[in-house]
């Protein structure tokens, strides 16, 4: 029986226990040689499937990248279950990347145009306004400071991706956002989106980190006088404490902690429910898309903490996944890389930096405190708390000394059991991991990890 109770004996090769038998079930070639049944999921896997796909926003020129994600999300999941793909442009994709992404899968492939108005000025935008604040953010070394589609794009994934025309063409309950250029690490041999479905999980990811304080300085303001209007809003069991520090959300500040959505397995009737969408319609209406340069990531991530119970929201440690540098290994040797089922270093997984908020998850989730704990203190204590931290005004050039200039004012203070992020500042920079940058930290700043891991 399969885990979801079904009997894949059933149908397909029932009953086939010898040579013989798989010969019954193979095909002769052109050359008169029996090919045995491939074991791809339209034939063997029988199990049944959730309406779900991928959902890909990627532009022509991107093509590179797709075929690379496509081709570790296919080898290591995909022809096992053939889950459709939806891919999103707000230009009309050419024919040679039709051509080149149905290569890469036996699944079926959508191809779909974003909406004009889902990828343009909203009418109450004051594009003067809009266009200043660009400059503005330029000056301050914002990433995508000046980048009009950036934006387009963050109001898109914040706000439409779950209504466009083929996600109600395909019926979907869930889908799995993809990018170019991502690896998959790891073999998945079961079904996220079942695992999603009988769970009753609404969304999943992999990677948390903090998000650039400049690109959202009104964004939490907002969003608490968003909530004094619908307190009914908040889920009973939420999940606030992942996003603020002090426990209480009327005077709070937010951490910046969100989870990285260029992963993420969603419920999507989540995003279509009345709280996310007037949520959404709220944040649109203040102009904070355009005017500042809000992402996605945090709003989803906000809104996940506030609508959704603790229940709901998981953290898929097993699988492996790596975005522009910046990856998650699972943990457990015999169970993920002496059997070769995954192909990465835990070392490297960013699940053990600080700046990266897995602290906060754990703290706050229904998780809790992982049961690798001691083996991930262990990795802390082997790799000597080599981090990637780079201090505001710092990472121009190279001319740094290793840990110069590095040391909190506070080092000293062993009872500091939380990293205060905004007196910190510490800015962590995907190109200087690229670069294996690392800032060898202090015996007191050691201390601090500890205790910070360990916190209940």
């Amino acid at each position: 029986m399969s885990p979801f109770g079904v009997n894949q004996s059933s149908g397909f090769m029932e009953g086939a226990v010898s040579v013989n038998d798989i010969v019954r079930y193979s095909t002769k070639s052109s050359q008169g040689n029996y090919m045995p049944p491939e074991f791809v999921s339209s034939s063997v896997n029988q199990a049944p499937r959730v309406k779900a796909a991928f959902i890909v926003l990627v532009r022509n020129n991107e093509l590179d990248g797709m075929i690379q994600s496509m081709n570790d999300y296919e080898f290591r999941f995909n022809r096992k279950f053939n889950y459709p793909w939806i891919f999103l442009n707000d230009e009309p994709f050419t024919d040679e990347f039709k051509t080149e992404v149905r290569k890469r899968t036996r699944a079926p492939t959508y191809f779909g145009l974003v909406p004009s108005e889902h990828w343009s000025y909203p009418d109450f935008i004051d594009q003067e306004k809009a266009r200043q604040s660009r400059i503005d953010m330029d000056q301050h070394g914002v990433p995508y400071a000046t980048s009009e589609s950036y934006r387009h794009m963050c109001r898109f994934q914040s706000g439409f991706f779950f209504e466009h025309p083929l996600t109600y063409e395909l019926g979907l309950e869930y889908y799995w956002r993809v990018e170019p250029y991502v690896e998959l690490n790891c073999d998945i041999d079961y079904d996220p989106f079942m695992f999603m479905k009988i769970n009753n999980k609404a969304y999943g990811f992999t990677i948390t980190l903090l998000e650039y304080e400049e690109t959202i300085p009104t964004l939490w303001d907002h969003t608490k006088q968003f909530m004094k209007l619908h307190p009914d809003y908040f889920a009973s069991d939420n999940l606030v404490e992942f996003v603020i520090d002090n426990g209480d959300f009327e005077t709070s500040n937010y951490n910046l902690c969100h989870f990285w959505s260029n992963f993420e397995i969603g419920d999507i009737n989540f995003f279509r429910s009345k709280q996310y969408k007037d949520y959404f319609d709220y944040l649109d209406k203040t102009g904070g898309f355009f005017y500042e340069r809000w992402g996605d990531a945090p709003v989803h991530s906000i809104a996940a903490s506030l609508f959704l119970n603790k229940s709901q929201v998981y953290h898929f440690k097993d699988i492996g996944y790596v975005h522009d540098g910046m990856g998650h290994c699972p943990l457990g040797e015999k169970q993920f890389h002496e059997n070769g089922k995954c192909d990465c270093n835990v070392v490297d997984s960013v699940t053990l930096l600080e700046d990266f908020c897995m602290g906060d998850w754990w703290f706050a989730s229904k998780e809790g405190k992982p049961s690798e704990r001691e083996e991930y203190k262990a990795l802390i204590d082997e790799l000597e708390l080599e981090d990637v931290w780079v201090e505001e005004g710092e990472g121009e050039g190279e001319g740094e000394g290793e840990g110069e200039g590095q040391e909190d004012e506070n080092a000293g203070d062993e009872n500091l059991e939380v990293f205060d992020r905004r007196h910190l500042k510490k800015r962590y920079s995907s190109a200087l991991l690229r670069q294996k940058r690392r800032a060898r930290m202090s015996q007191q700043r050691k201390l601090k990890k500890r205790k910070w891991l360990s916190r209940t």
